[in-house]
């Protein structure tokens, strides 16, 4: 398992209300990472394990960009 990206080393929010991470933690933490980025819970979680918690490695795991302004979200 990757391990958690470094405060220094983690990609800012693009608002004061985007989390800085990505944490899977906790079931409503997964659906949320999956709605925003329009992917199933287990793709986000792969995601994570592959390339630890930042957004922006995320994201581009996932072949989304960052920040990602069309979200699942409604």
């Amino acid at each position: 398992m990757t391990e958690p990206t470094p405060p220094a080393q983690q990609t800012a929010p693009t608002d004061e209300t985007e989390p800085a991470t990505v944490n899977v933690s906790e079931p409503w933490t997964r659906a949320y990472w999956a709605r925003r980025f329009e992917a199933s819970v287990e793709r986000v979680e792969e995601a994570v394990r592959t390339v630890g918690d930042d957004p922006a490695r995320v994201a581009a795991h996932l072949g989304k960009p960052w920040p990602f302004d069309k979200t699942g979200i409604v």
